[in-house]
């Protein structure tokens, strides 16, 4: 479980002291993916930056399966926005690139597990590519497997499909939750878009301007249904998380 407890961060700008988040409390049981969803400044990027552990200066407490999160001790995997991917490494190199941070030695069960990803997200012909030579799609497709691969206690994920086209960003989209849905993985998906935060999200938080808090965190009743796009309580869903919305950022 992750745990969030009154965290709050502030930082000085010009002699002055800024809040840029907080303060926060949330609960995230083992397994379960929640959908973040906030206006621009509101501190969506900072929240990842403390649970990837790069952000220290915080007050309050976040705590993974009960201890204090430290991302030497703790696994965290992390999909960006733009990919994440180093350019002078091909896809193989760029997928295996977290167990070599943490010296993880590859195995035969490793191996097969590598293998085997790979295969269910269709990039196992582009070992040898290196990222300039993949499209939009196959680099988001190389950046889930690596987060998969190293098996994270905690997968942040911030906006990771906004780059994409509409089609590519949902065939993305499915092709990370039928991964999610394998593996369990507890999940931080940070984004911009409703029907994105719908899509993806078993509970959806809204967040408030800057300094931002929780407005609300909201069951989703839709979440893993088959074929939800083409389900007409997905837009009804959708719209009444827009109105909460506007109520809560005041537009």
């Amino acid at each position: 479980m992750l745990e969030i407890e009154n965290l709050s961060v502030s930082y000085n700008s010009d002699k002055k002291i800024i809040k840029a988040l907080g303060p926060v409390s949330m609960k995230i049981s083992q397994g379960e993916i929640y959908s973040v969803i906030g206006p621009s400044g509101c501190g969506k990027s900072t929240l990842l930056q403390v649970l990837s552990g790069v952000t220290v200066g915080y007050e309050g407490s976040v705590l993974l399966n009960g201890e204090k999160l430290n991302p030497k001790k703790h696994s965290i995997g992390f999909i960006p926005q733009n990919f994440g991917l180093l350019p002078w490494y091909n896809a193989r190199k760029n997928c295996l690139l977290s167990l070599k941070i943490k010296g993880i030695q590859i195995d035969g069960a490793l191996e097969e597990r590598i293998h085997y990803i790979a295969e269910r997200l269709n990039i196992s012909s582009l070992w040898d590519r290196f990222p300039d030579e993949l499209s939009g799609g196959q680099k988001q497709r190389v950046s889930i497997a690596r987060s998969f691969i190293l098996n994270p206690d905690l997968l942040l994920m911030d906006e990771p499909f906004s780059a994409l086209d509409a089609l590519t960003r949902e065939e993305a989209q499915e092709l990370f939750m039928d991964m999610w849905d394998e593996y369990r993985t507890t999940t931080v998906f940070v984004t911009h878009n409703i029907e994105e935060a719908v899509f993806m999200g078993k509970k959806i938080v809204i967040m408030s301007h800057c300094p931002g808090k929780v407005v609300e965190v909201i069951d989703n009743p839709l979440f893993n249904t088959e074929n939800l796009r083409q389900n007409e309580e997905y837009l009804v869903f959708s719209s009444h998380i827009r109105s909460i919305i506007k109520k809560g950022w005041k537009i």
